[in-house]
Formats: C-alpha cells, sequence, structure tokens
C-alpha cells in the first residue's frame, strides 16, 4: 500500500507542476499549444457532445441520495454500531458550507439571479415571469443537486473508512466491485484521477475569491483597482494564511475559521434581509422556493435540441455547475466524511441534503432578490454596471445601494477571505489524505506542497483566462471522474446488500452475550 500512496502523490504532483510550467509558458513558444486554447477546444467538445451526460449523471446522484433516505439501509452507522457524531450539529453544519460552496455563494448570491433575469434560460413572456424563472433556477444549480453529489461520494467515504476500516481513500470505495484490483494500478489512476478534479475544482473557487476581494478592495478605495496584479498578490497573501491556519490542525483552525464564517453570513444575511425590501424578498423566497420544488423533475431533465441560443444558456450555466460541483466532490466529500464519523446514513443525507439547501434558496433570495428588487421597483441599471466591472462585482453594488455600505463592504471581504482560507485549508488537508494512503493526520509538508500546487493552479488559470479558464478547468477536470461516481453507487449497493444480509446474524449475536 505504501508504494501505491508513492506513485500517487509524485505522480500527481510531477503533472500538477507541468500543467502549472505549460500554463506561464508565453503564447509565442505555442501559438496552437498554449493552455488557454487547448482547454477551450477540449471544453467545447465536452459540453456540445456530452451536456446529456452531466444532467443524467447529476440527477441519477440524487435520486439515488433520496432512495437511501427512505431505504432499509437509513439506519446504518456511518461508524461502529454505538459510535457518537463528533461535532454538534451547528458545528457540523458550519463545516458542511464552509468547504462546500462558501466562496462560490458569495459570490453569484446576487450576480446569478440578476444575470438569468436579463438573459433568461429561454423566452418568457414579461418581467415578473423572468424574476420567478431566475431566481428558480438559482435555486436549482444552488440545490438539491450539487449536495446529492456531495452526499454520494462522502457517504461512501464515511462507511468504507469508519465503519469497513478502510483506507480513506476514493479507490477504497471500489473494493467491492474490483476487489485487491483497488490496491495497485487501478487504485492508483482512481486516485491520480480525484486528486486532479479535487486541484481543478479548489482552484476555481480560489479563483472567484480572489476576483470578488479584489472587486471589493476597489469599491473601498478608488487606489486599489481590480487588476490580474492585485488579484494575483491576494492568492500570495492569502496562501501564506491557509498555510498558517494548516498547522492549527481540522480541530483548530478549520473548525474556528468554520464557525467565524458562519456567524459573518448570518450578520450580513440578516442585515441585508431587514434593510432591504423584507416582504418583497421573503414572498420571493417563498414562491419561488414552490415553484423549485414544482419544477425539479422538468429541470434535471431539460436540454435544448431546437435552440442554439437556449443551448449556449444551458452550456454556460447548468453544464458549467453541474461539471463544478462533480470536480468539487473529491474534496468536499472526503472533508464532509472526515467530520461525519458517528451519524446514521439517513440522519447523514437529510442533514446534507436539506440544511445547505434550504439556506442556499434563502441566501439567493436575500442577495438577488435585493438586487432584482433594485431594477424591478426601482429603475436602477444595476445590470449594466455589472456588466463593466464583472460578476465579481455584484455583491458590492448591491451592498453600495443600501446604508452603512463601507462597513458590510469589509465584513464582506472579510468573509470571502475567511471562506477562502477555510476552502484552500481543508483542501490541504484532503489533497494530503488523497495521497498518503487516507491518512488522518496528513504530513505537513504533503499538505504544504498541495497548498502551493493550488495558488499556482488558480494563479495560472486567472493569468491565462479569467472566470473562463476556471470554468474551462472545472469541466475538463470533473469528466473522468463522472465514471467513478457512477461506479461508487454500484459499490455502495452491494456494500450494503451485505450489510443487511449480515446484520441480523450480529444481532442475534448480541443478544446471545
Amino acid at each position: 500500500m505504501k508504494q501505491s500512496v508513492t506513485r500517487v502523490f509524485y505522480i500527481s504532483l510531477v503533472i500538477a507542476l507541468l500543467f502549472i510550467i505549460w500554463g506561464v509558458l508565453p503564447e509565442s513558444l505555442l501559438p496552437n499549444g498554449n493552455l488557454n486554447n487547448v482547454t477551450e477546444n477540449i471544453q467545447g467538445i465536452l459540453v456540445s457532445n456530452f451536456g446529456w451526460f452531466y444532467l443524467l449523471s447529476a440527477t441519477a446522484f440524487l435520486i439515488f441520495a433520496i432512495f437511501l433516505v427512505v431505504s432499509k439501509y437509513g439506519n446504518i452507522v456511518l461508524g461502529k454500531d454505538g459510535d457518537q457524531p463528533e461535532y454538534n450539529y451547528i458545528t457540523w453544519f458550519g463545516m458542511l458550507f464552509s468547504a462546500g460552496m462558501g466562496i462560490g455563494l458569495v459570490f453569484w448570491g446576487a450576480a446569478e439571479p440578476l444575470s438569468h433575469y436579463n438573459s433568461p434560460p429561454f423566452s418568457v413572456g414579461d418581467d415578473d415571469e423572468a424574476a420567478r424563472v431566475a431566481m428558480r433556477y438559482s435555486f436549482f444549480h444552488w440545490g438539491l443537486h450539487p449536495w446529492g453529489i456531495y452526499a454520494i461520494l462522502a457517504l461512501a467515504l464515511a462507511y468504507f473508512q469508519f465503519r469497513k476500516d478502510a483506507p480513506g481513500l476514493i479507490s477504497s470505495t471500489l473494493t467491492p466491485l474490483f476487489g485487491e484490483r483497488m490496491n495497485g494500478g487501478y487504485g492508483t489512476i482512481v486516485n491520480v484521477i480525484a486528486v486532479f478534479a479535487t486541484i481543478f475544482g479548489v482552484a476555481t473557487s480560489l479563483g472567484l475569491g480572489a476576483q470578488q476581494i479584489s472587486s471589493g478592495l476597489g469599491f473601498v478605495s478608488d487606489n486599489l483597482e481590480n487588476t490580474i496584479t492585485q488579484q494575483l498578490i491576494i492568492i500570495g497573501i492569502v496562501t501564506v494564511l491557509f498555510m498558517l491556519s494548516a498547522l492549527t490542525g481540522l480541530n483548530r483552525g478549520i473548525k474556528y475559521l468554520s464557525t467565524t464564517n458562519i456567524i459573518l453570513m448570518f450578520v450580513i444575511l440578516l442585515f441585508l434581509l431587514f434593510a432591504g425590501p423584507t416582504n418583497f424578498i421573503m414572498n420571493f423566497f417563498t414562491t419561488s422556493l414552490g415553484s423549485y420544488i414544482q419544477n425539479l423533475p422538468s429541470m434535471s431533465f431539460r436540454t435544448t435540441p431546437f435552440s442554439a441560443e437556449d443551448t449556449d444558456w444551458l452550456e454556460g450555466w447548468t453544464i458549467f455547475y453541474w461539471a463544478w460541483w462533480i470536480a468539487w466532490a473529491p474534496f468536499v466529500g472526503m472533508f464532509i466524511a472526515r467530520v461525519s464519523r458517528g451519524r446514521t446514513v439517513r440522519e447523514f443525507v437529510i442533514g446534507v441534503l436539506l440544511v445547505p439547501t434550504v439556506f442556499g434558496a434563502l441566501w439567493f433570495s436575500v442577495f438577488g432578490g435585493s438586487a432584482i428588487s433594485l431594477e424591478y421597483h426601482q429603475n436602477m441599471d444595476v445590470y449594466s454596471v455589472i456588466g463593466e466591472i464583472g460578476e465579481e462585482g455584484a455583491l458590492f453594488t448591491v451592498l453600495e445601494s443600501y446604508p452603512f455600505s463601507l462597513i458590510t463592504t469589509l465584513l464582506a471581504i472579510l468573509l470571502i477571505s475567511t471562506f477562502f482560507i477555510t476552502s484552500a485549508d481543508s483542501a490541504t488537508f484532503v489533497l494530503g489524505m488523497q495521497t498518503t494512503g487516507g491518512s488522518l493526520n496528513p504530513q505537513l509538508r504533503v499538505k504544504m506542497a498541495w497548498g502551493i500546487v493550488q495558488s499556482a493552479t488558480a494563479s495560472v488559470l486567472l493569468w491565462q483566462g479569467g472566470l473562463g479558464a476556471l470554468q474551462t478547468a472545472s469541466i475538463i477536470a470533473a469528466f473522468p471522474f463522472v465514471f467513478i461516481l457512477l461506479m461508487i453507487i454500484f459499490s455502495l449497493v452491494k456494500a450494503f446488500k451485505e450489510e443487511a444480509r449480515n446484520y441480523p446474524l450480529k444481532r442475534r449475536k448480541r443478544d446471545e452475550l
């Protein structure tokens, strides 16, 4: 096993460094083969020919997660019988959110609903319908589907690691299907793919965070212009901070930062809820939640074979999101598994699916609802302003329209920074686990190496093409990992069936004792 771990670490590290070197080579040396051109071409092939595959796969993961809640397997403990959860619900939910999609929520909370409102996914009748559709699709992209993807992988990792005493590796979740071959070359391939999905998924979020922090600083001071240089400096500073956090370990650094994130999120959320159009926001939230639930099946399977314009929207938003969540799955899944020992399958899946989905819906209703209200009720052309400064400025443009904008802007920058640190810190821990045989306490030098690789990857992608390059990398990295996730479903079913067959025998033996 030790030899396999060494291969995973060094193979992944060498390929990652080669990618970074490729990214910094000037275009004059590779006129047709520079990083941005090649990845854009690959992304175009994937989204054009396999968009339907991303849609079907993401929906399959959600359906399977819901099945587990109502099935007889729901009582299985993610650990030994009698194990109790290590963290209380508040801390657990905080960790889920901090690792799961914190930076993305802050980045897109106002920008996405406003974008859909002005450029709907399909033809709508009037502004009222455009607003309803905009919020419904924001719920859709950040709701049950992403958390269904996370839940499946996290559940498999927690089950095999804590109940079956298997190493905390992605390859271990496929042992019921492939047996000992997962300890050799097959396992190495699976774990290397998981490492790269993690690197690119997290790099996308780190890039978004750097862009938004830089934009926020521009709102605080005219002397701090949102440039690529400033964004790279921010990545450098935050790299030092999250490495310091990594020194303190999971139970100190990440735990305390996660709690800080939740407090800051609620402070900003509640402020804007009551400073903004409160009644409009809550009505918008209520009707959008119902519309989301009602239209969930049709949205889950929606493709656009007869409209090129609608296809562009679908590929730019839904397909990108499904790929991004899949790319994030190794990172988030491994982290959620690490903090979920002792919970039952049913408790775990319900918690992972429902709580973040409802909170995310409220978040989009407050920030997206406030942004749409500025255009709908006050005739402010917020969308044009965002078009000039970029999506990263949407949050600050909205905050600027309400009281105490300087304070809330500074709090928002602080929130993004703590999310940035938490995500990067968590990712170094997860990458360390994946490349040290599933160790729950990976060596510090390993975590430091992956921390540098993450930041360098995010920097290269930003320098090469900004937001578009970040999205492209996620879609490409996610494609091979989809197949691994699909195999994990069959592996879990096989393991749970074996568990169900053996459980009555185990219970009788305990009764005899």
